[in-house]
């Protein structure tokens, strides 16, 4: 890849050389000019011995001079050929102090993601290009967050005042079917498919709330969460589904995996990645759950087999509603489960990697901070 720095080098040397150049050409030309036969009428030629004499030292002049010529020519090729590498080392060094702000501009720009806008790159230094270029990213970086923190605000907000019509709608159901007299069993199957539909919009606006609580602001109510007492309790609250879709479960659970945060949201994400092995899995299939303290992480990882998988279906499941197509998902979600776990994890300070696994199946990894030995 060609660099600005590689390129102002470049320009820098070639300017020097062309310099260089024509000031030894216009230094040949005034030595050549003084050497040669001045213009004008002839002299008159003196005559006998002295003109002999005066031959001999008219060819000794000129040949000083020619000699002096072509020393000031190597010489001056010479120099001109070191001051081209030095004009090399020089321009690399000139142009890499003028881009130095530039690059860390960039790393800076870089390291800015949706968790962290609120960061700001502030450059220091004289009103210039660069600092000009730096104070309108923050006005831009400023504008997102505002932008980011209104559409987390309205996601909460919607959240919260559509659960008020959902129970209302519910309690209708509720009264419609406990109602005196004998119910049509029309009007029972009615009823149990609209509470279907009513938990599953629940459970999105669930999700939604989750979102846009992760995404907001820092966490409250941390404390030691132990990653292995997790999966315990999520895989003994679904034992039944495990249960009924004839799943083998093999677990490593290790006493070292403790992490610090927020112990609901990550009850959530233990709950989410493993509901996610359950749903998305096939008849008869098997998950691994691991719980471990590694390279200097909380590891929660979660293994399922299945048919070969698109790595780059895979690499987009941590984003909201995305799934791997209706055959594997149908009725099971809106797609919001890894997006819910790739926010709780990333507002803890880790990280979710998604894999499609070679022989089929699916790799979940979850690492966050790892809380130090005794510190539980």
């Amino acid at each position: 890849m060609r660099t600005a720095r590689r390129q102002f080098t470049i320009m820098y040397v070639v300017l020097f050389m062309l310099s260089g150049v024509a000031l030894l050409g216009l230094t040949g030309f005034i030595t050549i000019s003084r050497t040669s036969t001045p213009a004008g009428p002839a002299p008159q030629q003196p005559t006998g011995s002295a003109a002999g004499r005066i031959a001999e030292l008219e060819a000794q002049l000129q040949a000083v001079h020619q000699d002096q010529a072509r020393q000031l020519l190597a010489g001056s090729v010479i120099a001109l050929t070191v001051m081209a590498v030095a004009s090399v080392l020089l321009g690399r060094s000139v142009a890499g102090r003028v881009l130095r702000p530039l690059r860390t501009i960039t790393a800076a720009t870089r390291a800015i993601t949706a968790d962290n806008l609120h960061r700001r790159l502030a450059a220091p230094g004289p009103d210039d290009e660069v600092k000009a270029l730096a104070d309108t990213i923050d006005e831009l970086l400023e504008r997102l967050e505002q932008a980011f923190a209104a559409q987390r605000r309205f996601v909460a907000n919607a959240s919260h005042e559509l659960r008020t019509p959902l129970a209302t709608m519910r309690a209708s159901l509720d009264v419609a079917v406990a109602k005196p007299g004998p119910v049509p069993p029309q009007t029972v199957a009615l009823a149990d498919r609209l509470r279907t539909e009513l938990d599953r919009v629940d459970g999105l606006l669930d999700g939604f709330l989750t979102l846009a609580r992760t995404q907001h602001g820092a966490l409250a109510d941390r404390a030691p969460v132990s990653l292995g007492e997790l999966v315990t309790e999520v895989l003994s609250a679904r034992a039944a589904d495990i249960a009924a879709e004839r799943l083998t479960v093999r677990v490593d659970v290790r006493p070292d995996a403790w992490t610090h945060g927020n112990a609901v949201l990550l009850a959530r994400m233990t709950g989410n990645v493993i509901d996610n092995a359950i749903t998305h899995n096939v008849p008869d299939g098997w998950i691994r759950v691991v719980a471990a303290a590694e390279a200097g992480t909380a590891l929660l990882a979660v293994e399922t087999g299945g048919p070969p998988l698109d790595p780059d279906q895979v690499a987009r499941l941590g984003r909201p509603f995305q799934r791997l197509g209706v055959e594997r998902t149908a009725g099971a979600g809106a797609g919001l489960g890894l997006s819910i776990v790739a926010a709780v994890a990333a507002a803890h300070g880790g990280t979710l990697v998604l894999r499609a696994r070679p022989e089929g199946g699916l790799h979940v990894a979850i690492r966050l901070p790892l809380m130090p030995a005794g510190a539980a």
